[in-house]
């Protein structure tokens, strides 16, 4: 339950860090940590308007997309702290549970009508197609080497930084899993949430036809799915034995870095070409393979 509380928390200001990371950067003010919560709780406010050639899929799409994200992180623990559901392959559930607020989410963009929209539900569809063997290889291998199928399990009994091997494989899965984080919410390189031409737009034109309440949920939603992946990522460095206030610390700085990192990821890496995208995201199935690979070499498999 900490954990979920301290994800639903840093979520309030992971988007803040990321946009005060990037005026930095650019050398310019720039707004307040808080401008991004800001502009939620000001569209929370607000009234949703619907363009007539919409269905009830339309309306109820953003509540599906921010439960089926508020129940994944329903599923990943905080080290020492049990997640509040736990079972044998539940990190299954959890990719299936994000497929499902995305599948929702890109029905809702063609209930518009609109062909930019469609365009962007296509390429959106593509890129989370495309990422899922890299999650489920990085998983796999964790499963295989533990011998356990529950991200509960996993994480207690791979954390071994005495040995050198098993520290590389952690950077590694953590640079995949940061990376899945940002073609999960369609940032940089694949998508740029700051460009303005509907041809070139990836997740943002999917939300062109959102406003208000629905508008504030999404936006909500892509920071509380950064937040989980940062829970995730915290779990890769974290060690049960730490006392709780030791975790909690790790935790906000791994939130903070990762933010961060976001930011000037953004602010000095320019966007992919839309053709290579594929090639890119493939790149984390080799890492993913990688992994694999020195799991079967620690376990004196190869």
């Amino acid at each position: 339950m900490i954990g979920i509380l301290l994800t639903i928390v840093s979520s309030f200001f992971f988007l803040g860090i990321i946009a005060f990371t990037k005026s930095i950067t650019q050398g310019r003010k720039g707004p307040g940590v808080f401008q991004p919560l800001k502009d939620i709780t000001r569209l929370f406010k607000k009234g949703s308007v619907y363009s007539s050639t919409t269905s009830y899929i339309f309306k109820i799409a953003p509540s599906i997309y921010f439960c089926s994200v508020l129940c994944a992180l329903l599923l990943v623990p905080f080290q020492s702290q049990k997640a509040l559901i736990s079972f044998d392959g539940d990190f299954i559930m959890f990719a299936y549970l994000l497929a499902l607020g995305k599948f929702f989410m890109i029905l809702s963009a063609l209930d518009t009508g609109s062909p930019f929209e469609g365009m962007g539900a296509n390429r959106e569809s593509l890129y989370s197609m495309l990422v899922e063997p890299a999650f489920f290889i990085l998983m796999g291998s964790f499963a295989m080497y533990t011998g356990k199928t529950s991200f509960q399990d996993i994480f207690y009994n791979f954390i071994d930084f005495q040995n050198p091997t098993t520290a590389f494989l952690i950077i590694i899965a953590a640079y995949i899993l940061i990376m899945i984080a940002m073609i999960e919410n369609s940032r940089l390189p694949v998508d740029d949430p700051k460009t303005h031409l509907e041809l070139t737009m990836v997740h943002e034109v999917m939300i062109l036809d959102n406003s208000g309440f629905d508008l504030g949920i999404i936006m909500f939603t892509s920071s509380l799915k950064f937040g989980m992946y940062g829970l995730l990522i915290c779990n890769l460095f974290t060690d049960s034995t730490m006392n709780l206030l030791t975790q909690i610390s790790i935790f906000i700085l791994v939130q903070v870095i990762f933010a961060v990192l976001i930011g000037l990821i953004e602010s000095f890496r320019a966007r992919e070409r839309m053709k290579k995208n594929p090639v890119f995201i493939f790149t984390l199935t080799v890492l993913s393979m990688m992994v694999f690979f020195g799991v079967l070499l620690m376990m004196n498999k190869m």
